[in-house]
């Protein structure tokens, strides 16, 4: 049956040209992959400034904890791919995963899936148990709680898909000190209130694919007025987090107070484009140079 489905989905057209670690590396969403180590790594960096640990007496701790987060995001992208693999030949993104041309079969898939996410949960749980558990529990919000069960019926998707992808740096922190501070929960809170609008601006670019796919995205269900205003309130929550995250410095508050300024300023310039998709693009393109620098920044200041 899969193969039919993906043979239908692709009708006559040759089958796109990679090689095998082009294929591994678009099963195992190489790009979320590395995005997430920028998080984790953040959060195990301000771990040791803030506990006064010396980063070169526990290079042990940081090479269990990045290849541990690296295996279970892989892993779990893994058995997503495997999930999603009736619907992904529908979405011109992800119909040329490996999961539907053919060319990895599902149980090559199921065991890079599983051998990774077991992999990587022992790396973690060899740092902290509680590094271990909030591993455990991005692995089961992921391929659990959204892809399997929310993803497909709920248009709430994306903020339940937010947990998984709010957790890295809290294992990352959590690796180096199990006592997760303030500062360490602002880090999830920042994450998990910067995905919705990142998505929703992604879903409107991509709203007909979604669409075909039946796949309940906001723009889908609730169109595009609503989705700007879902937008522009996500984005106002996060206004006051810089403030509790004073430990880090006044710059860093300044910078991200400004950022997120910005970031609402272009959400509420919404309102009077005519070119909905151009503002989606925008918006989105500013959300992934927000991450990125904020997060880079945080390191950068605890080094001035």
């Amino acid at each position: 049956m899969a193969e039919t489905r993906v043979i239908s989905s692709l009708e006559e057209n040759e089958l796109p040209e990679t090689s095998a670690m082009k294929d591994f590396l678009a099963l195992i969403k190489i790009g979320i992959v590395n995005s997430n180590l920028i998080t984790t790594f953040t959060g195990m960096w301000l771990a040791f400034v803030f506990t006064g640990t010396h980063f070169l007496s526990s290079l042990d701790t940081i090479i269990y904890t990045l290849l541990g987060s690296s295996f279970i995001i892989a892993g779990s992208c893994a058995l997503n791919n495997f999930i999603d693999r009736d619907i992904d030949p529908i979405m011109e993104r992800t119909k040329g995963r490996p999961t539907v041309t053919g060319k990895m079969s599902g149980g090559k898939v199921l065991t890079i899936g599983f051998g990774f996410i077991t992999l990587g949960t022992i790396l973690l749980f060899m740092t902290t148990f509680m590094a271990g558990v909030i591993g455990l529990i991005g692995i089961f919000s992921y391929v659990v709680l959204y892809t399997m069960w929310s993803k497909r019926l709920y248009v709430s998707n994306t903020i339940i898909g937010s947990i998984s992808g709010a957790v890295p740096p809290l294992i990352g922190w959590a690796a180096v000190d199990p006592n997760l501070s303030v500062t360490a929960w602002m880090l999830f809170v920042m994450m998990f209130i910067w995905q919705p609008p990142h998505f929703y601006a992604l879903a409107m670019k991509r709203v007909e694919e979604y669409r075909a796919a039946g796949i309940p995205m906001l723009p889908v269900v609730k169109g595009f007025k609503t989705t700007k205003n879902h937008i522009v309130a996500w984005v106002v929550l996060l206004l006051p987090i810089p403030f509790f995250m004073i430990p880090l410095g006044i710059p860093f508050v300044i910078l991200a107070t400004l950022f997120n300024i910005g970031w609402l300023i272009l959400g509420i310039a919404g309102y009077k484009m005519k070119d909905d998709l151009k503002w989606a693009k925008l918006m989105f393109v500013y959300s992934l140079n927000y991450l990125t620098i904020l997060f880079v920044a945080m390191v950068i200041f605890t080094l001035i």
